[in-house]
């Protein structure tokens, strides 16, 4: 049985020439927001990233993103040990300022694990990290990290949607 799909109203073959098409069409999946973790020279580090994923239960296993553009690409490329934080509606404040600073986090604003990563107590979820595999794709790297420990709370998440920060309600 053969079904007519119907035409999007926009469609395209992605380029270099349509390349804010092709982010406006990834925008349409809406997505929770992470603020991630890790130890720095000078103090605590971090990046928001809404590239994050389960990978596996068994073993525990985790990925996130890094755009090899960002200036806090080598922070990241090198961490051994990161936190993952999955942030909650509450936390736009600390979302913003973090997407601003890489060192939006001061050594009060967290606590760190044994591993030397600061970790933030107040999250939906948290997802402390080993990382095992970096595959570059693209003008990003994959990062798949082993959960060593995982800490969670109930409550509404922070989203993002077609270039915009927002919230569901539960």
């Amino acid at each position: 049985m053969h079904m007519n799909t119907p035409k999007l109203p926009q469609s395209f073959a992605p380029n270099a020439d349509n390349s804010r098409a092709l982010r406006d069409a990834f925008g349409k999946f809406a997505t929770g927001i992470t603020l991630i973790t890790c130890a720095g020279d000078d103090g605590p580090i971090t990046i928001v990233a809404n590239s994050f994923a389960s990978v596996s239960l068994d073993p525990a296993l985790v990925l996130w993103c890094l755009d090899h553009g960002s200036n806090r690409y080598q922070h990241f490329e090198a961490a051994e040990h990161y936190a993952i934080h999955v942030l909650h509606a509450g936390q736009k404040a600390l979302c913003d300022a973090a997407a601003k600073d890489a060192h939006a986090l001061s050594a009060g604003d967290v606590t760190v694990n044994s591993d030397g990563v600061p970790l933030i107590e107040d999250c939906l979820a948290r997802f402390e990290c080993r990382r095992v595999a970096v595959h570059v794709a693209g003008d990003h790297d994959i990062i798949v990290g082993k959960v060593a420990r995982v800490s969670m709370q109930d409550g509404a998440p922070l989203t993002f949607h077609g270039g915009k920060i927002g919230a569901l309600t539960p």
